[in-house]
């Protein structure tokens, strides 16, 4: 059965024309296969405190960014949306002239993966690395002294794509939000997000999520009844269980002993300990933390994590347990799979100085996530293009790894 790109989900049988003179969508966009596309508009250049504000340009000049090559052969290949994340910070931190420049570099990029054929989800994107304007500042409470601006701008993109027309473009007003499962002020805090969105595109589909770093657990708690005043709705979720595996090498990570993780199989039962923790010991030996020497302590956490991984024996079955507590929220919530889009998944690859899993691994663990949420019936969207869990075989080449585009069910763009 052909996938229309358009399509809505069966509601309404028309749309009704609005006050504002835009229309509303008889129901959320449907979305199926997508990929993000960080960091179009993050990687910034903030100025160190005390001064809050950006260099100008304020996004790095050497960031990868896509081509209209890049995207032409990412919707040949079969992916049919883009999760496009943006930095706030830049945005609100800017002097009105600036503030109106970036935002039309924002919706010029929009507009070229429209051109494209793409539908576009919009995600804000705090960035918790910076000094200032970080996800706390912004959207920690009610009380967050970024918050009105932060409401500011969510309004004023949900204007813009509103006028490029509610059946193409999503708005996600947050990314991971950081407050714990279940918080009451979260809940009062994306209402308020989602009502400046609602205000300014009645028609608009917009994305909420759970706390807890939109994990799981932290979708669980949402009652989407409560939200039912800013419908067309979609809820979405993120998903890089186990982590052991899909952040093997991450040197972002807080824990240290994942740097020197590499090797690391999947599923479990493809490898074996002993194997896994000499190539963790060589690693850590090339990064100058030899596991008898200075490392001793890093490397003991490690064999005790990487035993608990391998007497688990993560499989895919290990991944459907998780997912169908999301379909299982679904039930409960009375929310159509449809509408539940796991919004970001995938595993670091090795290369550019990273040592992480196997390329095989690799591919097998997205493709094993990515059945499964199929399955289930969720759209989702990989991370990355670029990076560290980018779908390129390089930054350089920007060619498509064809292990992963198989593992992600598609075609190799001719």
């Amino acid at each position: 059965m052909s996938f229309t790109r358009r399509a809505v989900l069966a509601g309404a049988a028309g749309a009704a024309l609005l006050g504002s003179g835009q229309v509303r969508a008889a129901g959320p966009l449907i979305l199926r296969r997508g990929i993000n596309l960080w960091p179009w508009f993050s990687l910034t250049r903030e100025h160190p405190a005390p001064r809050t504000d950006y260099d100008w340009p304020p996004f790095q000049l050497d960031r990868q960014v896509p081509t209209v090559r890049d995207l032409g052969q990412l919707r040949r290949a079969g992916f049919d949306f883009v999760r496009i994340p943006v930095d706030p910070g830049p945005i609100v931190a800017a002097a009105p002239r600036e503030r109106a420049i970036l935002l039309d570099q924002v919706m010029a990029a929009v507009a070229l993966a429209l051109g494209q054929d793409f539908t576009v989800v919009l995600n804000l994107h705090a960035n918790a690395a910076t000094h200032h304007w970080t996800p706390a500042y912004l959207f920690g409470s009610e009380a967050a002294p970024g918050f009105p601006a932060y409401l500011t701008l969510i309004a004023e993109l949900a204007r813009r794509l509103a006028r490029l027309g509610a059946d193409r473009v999503v708005l996600e007003p947050v990314n991971e939000p950081f407050q714990a499962c279940g918080d009451a002020e979260w809940e009062r805090v994306q209402k308020r997000m989602l009502a400046a969105a609602r205000s300014a595109a009645p028609g608009l589909t917009l994305v909420a999520t759970g706390a807890c770093g939109s994990m799981i657990a932290g979708l669980e708690p949402l009652k989407a009844q409560s939200l039912a005043a800013f419908e067309p709705l979609l809820f979405t979720f993120h998903f890089y269980e186990p982590y052991l595996f899909s952040h093997q090498g991450a040197k972002w990570m807080s824990e240290p002993f994942y740097p020197a993780l590499n090797a690391v199989p999947w599923p479990a039962s493809r490898g074996t300990l002993e194997t896994t923790l000499t190539a963790v010991r060589a690693r850590m030996a090339e990064l100058g933390q030899p596991a008898a020497g200075g490392g001793a302590a890093v490397y003991r956490e490690t064999e005790r994590v990487l035993k608990e991984y391998f007497d688990a024996q993560p499989d895919r079955p290990f991944i459907e347990g998780y997912l169908r507590q999301v379909r299982g929220w679904a039930q409960r919530e009375g929310v159509a799979p449809g509408r539940i889009l796991m919004g970001e998944f995938g595993a670091v690859r090795t290369g550019a100085g990273i040592a992480a899993s196997a390329p095989a691994d690799r591919a097998r663990y997205v493709r094993d996530v990515r059945m499964s949420a199929e399955a289930l019936g969720f759209p989702w969207a990989l991370w990355n293009l670029f990076d560290s869990l980018g779908l390129l075989v390089d930054d350089v080449s920007r060619q498509l790894d064809p292990a992963m585009i198989e593992a992600l069910g598609l075609r190799t763009p001719g």
